[in-house]
């Protein structure tokens, strides 16, 4: 199991990717699962899907350090939660990565994406019009794919149903680096927060965005 980035956000929080190289069985064997996530991962017909649910949750063990049943379930706004734990948590995967972030005392969110051309055909449904003008975005792929990542980390930060990209999540301007951060204003039903939110595509051919509050 290649952990290719393992990093301590701060002395609470912690933050991985994995490089999925296993095969189901293999990961099947590093899990404890109930009858509810056999149930579960029978209905997934194998494949990419089944890889990145296995590839996670084993994730989430290892990080965790423990030999014990991991109870990871799924709230009814879709957002993953640990049963009789206080870790907030937030799970990601794309193509050949899994990304998985720890939270013991505030929450988090995370999102991996594997970068490709073809989001400049959808910029305009995430992305508002200030957002379009800024420099480092429009005509640059990986310059979306920053605001992509870092407004679905943003999202499941938050974790609610009725939170939509372009209406609630708008990112300042920021200088576009392989690692950086920058300043988003959210536009939040109980009020408006501002946060710091990170990024990195140091993993060739993939974006990730990651945020903690």
């Amino acid at each position: 199991m290649p952990v290719i980035y393992n990093k301590n956000i701060d002395e609470q929080t912690i933050l991985a990717v994995w490089k999925i190289e296993e095969g189901e069985e293999e990961l099947l064997s590093g899990l404890q699962l109930k009858q509810h996530e056999l149930d579960f991962i029978a209905s997934l017909n194998n494949g990419k899907r089944l890889l990145h649910w296995l590839s996670t949750r084993l994730l989430l063990r290892k990080m965790l350090n423990t030999q014990e049943y991991i109870d990871c379930r799924m709230d009814e706004h879709g957002k993953p939660y640990l049963v009789n734990s206080p870790y907030h948590i937030s799970l990601s995967h794309s193509y050949d990565y899994a990304a998985v972030m720890i939270g013991k005392d505030r929450s988090v969110g995370v999102d991996i994406e594997q970068i490709k051309t073809k989001i400049h055909r959808i910029q305009q449904k995430f992305l508002s019009p200030p957002e379009l003008a800024q420099p480092n975005v429009k005509d640059d792929t990986n310059g979306l794919y920053v605001c992509w990542c870092v407004k679905e980390a943003v999202y499941k930060w938050y974790g609610k149903k009725g939170f939509e990209f372009k209406r609630d999540i708008h990112i300042q301007p920021f200088e576009l680096k392989d690692e950086g951060s920058m300043t988003v204003i959210v536009h939040l039903p109980e009020g408006i927060r501002t946060l710091t939110v990170n990024y990195f595509n140091t993993i060739p051919g993939y974006m990730l965005g990651y945020v903690v509050a």
